[in-house]
């Protein structure tokens, strides 16, 4: 019996350290992955209501250690986009969504490149996991607006106008690691309607809070674009926007693209959009170009910038867009440039010498043909259309 007894006193024994060491296992364990949650910096996505109040609070951009990358061609891209990205994230994009309640600062105040005054910016840097971003347009929004996912290399990659919930697929063959959402919220109403369908934009789907910076010399990025900026002053460009890095097949052309109109989408038939510059005008005379309406599925505009892409600091320059312009009885459309109050759809610039971009939002295929750097003169490109008026 005490034979016995003393067997059976082992076995409890034995048991009751196999129970000790699995509980340890299971708190070393539970330690692991609180230390790896608190290491990737991961937190619930918050809506920052204002992004000028978030900045002007001490909103700042954390940067990868490390020494200073130089720029290159093969990597100026990339480090335009992270300056882009930066200037987010000092808005408050990485910790959700970030409302921009104002229309496009003008000047270099900008964030980015060419913004304009179609619609009110939001905009949220999120985490890809598993190869894929998710994002929602609610079911109820009040005004025009859409969703474009920019990589870290500044391709849209998706361009979603769809209501509902979106889990879509990224191409991280390049090293892509978050997303960059531009929120689009249309103007067409006016601004008060523009934020409030901005407060209807949700955070559902975002991942934020662990992005880094890489530690590029912004300096030298700056005094690249300038540069490639400099190379189309007299003429017109055309953007291809290349979905991802496989489809770039001439870099120096998506370089400009970067340089003059970073964020831009890659053109969808009916879906997504399509945008031209012109080449600069002197702002002393007068010029008018008389077009077929595009007819784009949700709207198109005309607006002018300055030699660097940026709007104009007056705010008495303003844009022309299809929600206003004035239609031709043959069904064209006449934009008219410094030519007077009493000129249709005049855009006044004060003087001052300029480039105009046109934007398609859910460009039309006939205008996507005649729209491009190999299109020979047509009615549907306004470029090929300018006319300067004999005073």
């Amino acid at each position: 019996m005490v034979k016995a007894n003393i067997m059976k006193n082992s076995k409890l024994i034995v048991i009751a350290l196999l129970l000790a060491v699995v509980v340890m296992s299971c708190k070393d364990s539970q330690k692991s992955v609180q230390k790896e949650t608190s290491d990737s910096a991961i937190f619930e996505s918050k809506v920052i209501e204002s992004a000028i109040a978030y900045q002007k609070a001490g909103g700042k951009a954390e940067f990868i250690e490390g020494e200073v990358l130089q720029i290159t061609d093969e990597n100026y891209a990339h480090a335009e986009t992270a300056k882009n990205y930066r200037n987010w994230m000092v808005k408050g994009a990485n910790e959700g969504i970030s409302h921009l309640r104002i229309m496009a600062p003008r000047g270099e105040k900008a964030p980015t490149v060419q913004m304009n005054h179609d619609c009110l910016y939001s905009v949220a840097i999120t985490k890809v996991v598993n190869g894929k971003i998710s994002f929602e347009i609610p079911e109820d929004v009040l005004v025009y607006t859409s969703v474009q996912v920019i990589d870290q290399y500044g391709h849209g990659q998706h361009y979603i106008v769809t209501k509902g919930r979106h889990t879509v697929k990224l191409d991280t063959a390049d090293g892509t690691t978050h997303a960059f959402l531009i929120f689009r919220s249309g103007l067409e109403k006016g601004i008060e309607v523009a934020k409030e369908n901005q407060n209807k934009l949700t955070t559902w789907g975002l991942v934020s809070g662990d992005f880094k910076v890489p530690n590029y010399d912004f300096a030298a990025v700056d005094a690249k674009t300038d540069k490639l900026r400099s190379e189309v002053v007299g003429k017109a460009f055309y953007y291809t926007f290349p979905r991802n890095e496989k489809d770039v097949t001439d870099r120096h052309q998506w370089n400009l693209e970067c340089a003059l109109g970073w964020g831009g989408a890659s053109p969808i038939v009916n879906e997504s959009n399509l945008y031209s510059n012109s080449k600069m005008y002197s702002g002393k005379k007068s010029y008018t170009t008389t077009f077929m309406n595009p007819e784009s599925v949700y709207f198109s505009s005309i607006t002018v910038y300055d030699a660097r892409r940026y709007l104009f600091e007056d705010e008495a320059v303003k844009n022309v867009n299809s929600n206003t312009w004035v239609v031709n009885s043959d069904n064209t459309v006449t934009i008219s440039f410094n030519c007077g109050e009493g000129a249709i759809n005049n855009i006044d610039t004060k003087g001052q010498d300029y480039t105009f971009t046109v934007r398609y939002y859910g460009v039309t295929d006939q205008v996507v043909r005649a729209n491009n750097k190999d299109a020979v003169p047509n009615r549907l490109n306004p470029m090929f259309m300018m006319e300067e008026l004999k005073k």
